[in-house]
């Protein structure tokens, strides 16, 4: 299944606490991993997939599930829910990848599944909560609000240039 890239509109500067200022557009891809739901920003997603036989590679990372090859291009398969610790994944019909186009590099993500794209409004936006040290949010960029539901906002270039996952170049390299 093919995912077009909506039109993106900027959040209003100074109108967003400082965490959520630097989205380049309000639109997101919501998926779930678990219980949770969490967004990407649409304009970094370049498709969605069925889950598919992957090639396993040697000594990578459990989280690494291997590459595959989409139209002549190897693309490595990050597996969110070995990522984030949330326990055994389990693939079934839902299972899905979601293609990034991140920085020029295109890098896979499995997700439990992909429900729906958002439009967050400046107001239906939060800053992340302080944990202290207890919880690394490095990587949420906020929490979404809309009616009962909370939607966690990953920072999912930031996330990929991490020196853990060492998939992008950190940023100002």
């Amino acid at each position: 299944m093919l995912l077009t890239q909506a039109t993106a509109t900027t959040t209003a500067a100074g109108e967003s606490p400082d965490s959520i200022q630097d989205l380049s557009c309000s639109e997101f891809l919501i998926f779930r991993l678990g219980k949770e739901e969490y967004g990407i920003e649409i304009l970094k997603v370049q498709e969605i997939r069925g889950y598919d036989a992957i090639t396993r590679i040697a000594n990578a990372p459990e989280f690494i599930k291997g590459v595959i090859n989409l139209r002549g291009v190897i693309v490595p398969i990050v597996d969110m829910r070995i990522k984030f610790n949330l326990g055994a994944a389990h693939y079934d019909q839902f299972t899905v990848v979601i293609i990034l186009n991140l920085s020029g590099r295109i890098i896979g993500i499995v997700v439990d599944g992909v429900s729906d794209v958002i439009n967050l409004d400046t107001e239906n936006l939060r800053p992340t909560p302080e944990f202290g040290g207890v919880i690394d949010t490095e990587y949420i960029i906020g929490l979404g609000t809309i009616e009962e539901r909370m939607l966690i906002l990953v920072d999912i270039e930031k996330l990929m240039s991490s020196s853990e996952m060492g998939l992008l170049e950190p940023a100002g390299k």
